[in-house]
């Protein structure tokens, strides 16, 4: 049992022997590999393994799964290995971006390119997706080299690309994002820059990026090796010179191919009606919910709403949109997932047309007719890859049926197919009760019909695309809209042809009157005549031969001419009338105000005279700081300014000292006014001029105390009612003096009391005192 254990510990172990290394310099290989070059002979190579790549290149293709080379790729690998400039045209599909990938990575190896030698090769693409799927493919093959890769687009961190510029060896980017970085960072250095690849390049070098292109070329080194490469490759002699292309070799496997789009897609076309293209859509999807599917739309509003009102009436499909207004890391999230999903729709723009490999795309239906036959094939071309199936859907209406004609002529075959209306499922019911339930949903619906009715205006061929033929009441309908929106731009457009109309008009007029007032004149007609035969012609009534009651219409002056206003002035002045007038916006309240020399937010105050008084808090005072402020010359005089702030300090100070003193004033006055309060005030709390207290109330002294002693006794009834007063007991009565009166103004009663209470203080002790009190009190 011991030995079999043992026998399978050994069958575990696997030992692992070095390779022996060549001996031979790393510039002796890439020697040899040069010298291959000029040998390759495309009819003989079946795998990657035929072409004369570095190991590390080999290694990542066969780890990355590729194989055997497409015809793009082996045509195009071979001559951009030798150095030339490429022009390279195949079908979607066909595996482009290996075709300049596998050239850069083996021009930079055989360079012995490094980190220090900053920027060698640079990738350009129209749209950001396609240069993230660039990126991911080089991530693969590359994986093996030592080469550093950026992935600079628009919507990402711009701070952190621009410090690691300088270290990266290839960049993949945007048009726009690099002409920033050429512009404003200074680590961004293109001198030694070998290899120019523009994926997509036909719609690089179109009116749309023309002007960045322009500026970026005149950027690049004119040394270099320059690869172009798309599916409907540009052929311009004014955009090749541009690149300055020497000597370019044009690579296009499938120029004499019958078809230009690939071989395995079912092509077809349906003639509907403009309201009939939502309810074709929603069928669509719900019949083919196992399929992957991407639905093409003409504008991102039209995409927006389409997606938002479809996710509510739930098809019962996974449905994703991608589209340019959305966030960059939202659309890499979305673009990741599509391509993850067996079965979902993807409504998209044109932003997904070109270069996207979204791998087993089932079915392309474009909403929107594309704006030429281009357009038409990068659409279809996301699917039926690799000599793959799939099938493409068109719609267009009547008035679009001319663009079958053209895609014609381009080789791609196409046949029409009917729709039965019966099997139609339409939604509208439902869609307008969520656009009456949301109002945010139905604000997308309006912006998704202006849109679409612009981006129609918008199209450069007129032949196809009439924005006038088109029955928007039926589509904002179809949408769920209850009431069409106001497409301005159309009303802007069909009043300034009126108002050219309308002049023309006017001008034929005025030289139809000249000819025919000469005519008159040649006749021998007198004026009175003349005048007489323009009365019959515009049916004016005649004071001779009217009736009595007609007598309200006559005409004051027979020898004027009367002129009717045409048709086509009567329609300028309607609409004269319904112009309304411009929004006063606050840009031109301010205009206004600056042509009349208003200066806002100031008071002006003035005096009895009629002078306005200078208000030292918001006004300059100084003559120096008047000067100063009327003076018309840009900037600042610093050493001017410190003087003007000297001279308004004096006035501030003055100003300062004379509010202080104003509060001192009005301090002294109010404490004056309160000493006289209080004197005028006497021991009741009352003015001493009025009558003093009611002391009706109280008993009749005489008729208790008697009238003999009722002055002598006075003052002892005072204490003692003020003791009951105060509520003390007999023993408690505090001493005589704490009672004792106010001298009152006038009154001699006062000084009697203080001798009388002096005397009896100091003659009698406290309990005689008190005795002597009682007896007085019960005497009567």
């Amino acid at each position: 049992m011991k030995n079999k254990n043992n026998l399978k510990n050994k069958k575990k172990i696997q030992v692992f022997t070095k390779k022996k290394k060549s001996n031979q310099p790393e510039s002796v290989l890439i020697q040899k590999l040069q010298e291959k070059y000029s040998d390759i002979d495309t009819t003989k190579i079946n795998t990657f393994a035929d072409f004369p790549l570095c190991p590390q290149t080999q290694k990542g293709l066969k780890e990355s799964g590729y194989i055997k080379p497409t015809e793009i790729q082996r045509e195009a690998i071979g001559l951009s290995l030798q150095g030339k400039d490429i022009l390279g045209a195949a079908q979607t599909g066909s595996g482009k971006t290996l075709a300049f990938i596998i050239p850069i990575l083996e021009r930079l190896y055989c360079l012995q390119w490094s980190r220090l030698d900053g920027l060698g090769a640079l990738i350009i693409t129209p749209t950001r997706e396609l240069a993230y799927q660039i990126f991911e493919t080089l991530r693969k093959v590359g994986a093996h080299h030592d080469f550093s890769a950026g992935l600079i687009i628009g919507g990402k961190d711009l701070k952190f690309e621009r410090t690691r510029m300088d270290q990266c060896n290839i960049v993949i980017c945007t048009p726009g994002r690099l002409l920033h970085h050429m512009d404003e960072n200074p680590l961004f250095d293109c001198v030694n820059m070998k290899i120019l690849v523009l994926d997509e390049a036909d719609r690089c070098l179109d009116m749309g990026f023309e002007q960045t292109m322009n500026a970026i070329i005149a950027n690049l080194p004119p040394v270099r090796q320059t690869l172009l490469f798309s599916a409907t490759q540009t052929k311009s002699v004014k955009d090749l010179a541009r690149l300055s292309l020497k000597d370019p070799k044009y690579v296009s496997v499938h120029e004499h191919a019958k078809h230009s789009t690939p071989p395995g897609l079912e092509q077809s076309y349906v003639i509907c009606n403009l309201e009939d293209k939502v309810s074709i859509i929603y069928s669509f999807i719900k019949n083919h919910l196992k399929k992957k599917s991407i639905i093409f739309f003409s504008s991102c509003k039209q995409v927006k709403y389409i997606y938002e009102m479809f996710c509510k009436l739930r098809p019962g499909v996974s449905l994703l949109a991608l589209y340019g207004t959305l966030h960059q890391l939202r659309r890499m999230e979305i673009y990741e997932t599509y391509c993850k999903k067996q079965a979902a729709v993807l409504f998209a723009t044109d932003l997904a047309a070109r270069g996207l490999d979204f791998p087993a795309v089932d079915w392309v239906i474009q909403a929107d007719c594309p704006e030429d036959s281009a357009t038409y094939i990068h659409r279809v071309g996301r699917t039926a890859r690799y000599n793959k199936g799939g099938e493409s859907l068109l719609l267009l209406l009547p008035s679009e049926e001319g663009m079958v004609n053209q895609l014609m002529e381009r080789k791609i075959p196409i046949e029409k197919i009917e729709i039965n209306p019966q099997q139609l499922r339409n939604p509208i019911r439902k869609m307008e009760a969520f656009l009456a339930s949301t109002p945010a949903l139905k604000d997308t619906a309006q912006r998704a019909f202006v849109a679409y009715v612009k981006s129609v205006f918008l199209m450069k061929d007129k032949s196809i695309f009439k924005v006038h033929e088109l029955n928007t009441d039926a589509f904002s309908k179809s949408l769920g809209l209850a009431i069409p929106p106001r497409i301005r731009f159309l009303q802007r457009m069909n009043a300034k042809s009126a108002q050219k109309d309308g002049n023309q008009n006017k001008n034929n007029l005025s030289e139809n009157k000249i000819t025919k007032f000469e005519d008159s004149g040649d006749s021998g007609v007198s004026d009175d005549e003349a005048v007489t035969q323009n009365k019959a012609a515009f049916s004016l009534p005649d004071s001779e031969n009217s009736d009595e009651d007609d007598d309200i219409l006559t005409v004051k002056r027979e020898n004027h001419d009367m002129e009717l206003p045409t048709e086509s002035e009567l329609a300028q002045l309607e609409l004269g009338k319904s112009k309304k007038k411009k929004p006063l916006t606050k840009a031109a309240i301010a205009k206004k105000m600056i042509k009349k020399n208003i200066v806002a937010n100031k008071k002006v105050v003035f005096d009895e005279a009629g002078e306005a008084v200078i208000q030292a808090t918001k006004e300059k005072q100084s003559q120096l700081a008047v000067d100063y402020e009327n003076e018309d010359i840009g900037g600042i005089d610093l050493d001017k300014a410190r003087m003007v702030l000297k001279e308004e300090d004096k006035y501030d100070k003055a100003l300062f000292k004379e509010k202080v003193k104003a509060k001192k004033k009005e301090k002294k006055k109010k404490l004056k006014q309160k000493k006289l309060d209080e004197e005028q005030k006497d021991d009741f709390g009352t003015d001493s001029e009025d009558d003093g207290p009611d002391l009706s109330w109280l008993p009749d002294p005489d008729k208790i105390y008697g009238k003999s002693n009722r002055e002598g006794d006075e003052d002892v009834c005072e204490e003692n009612a003020s003791d009951q007063e105060e509520g003390f007991s007999e023993d408690e009565r505090p001493s005589v003096e704490v009672f004792k009166s106010k001298k009152r103004k006038g009154d001699k009663l006062g000084d009697k009391t203080k001798k009388k209470k002096k005397t009896i203080d100091e003659s009698l002790s406290l309990n005689e005192a008190e005795e002597l009190a009682l007896l007085l009190l019960n005497k009567k």
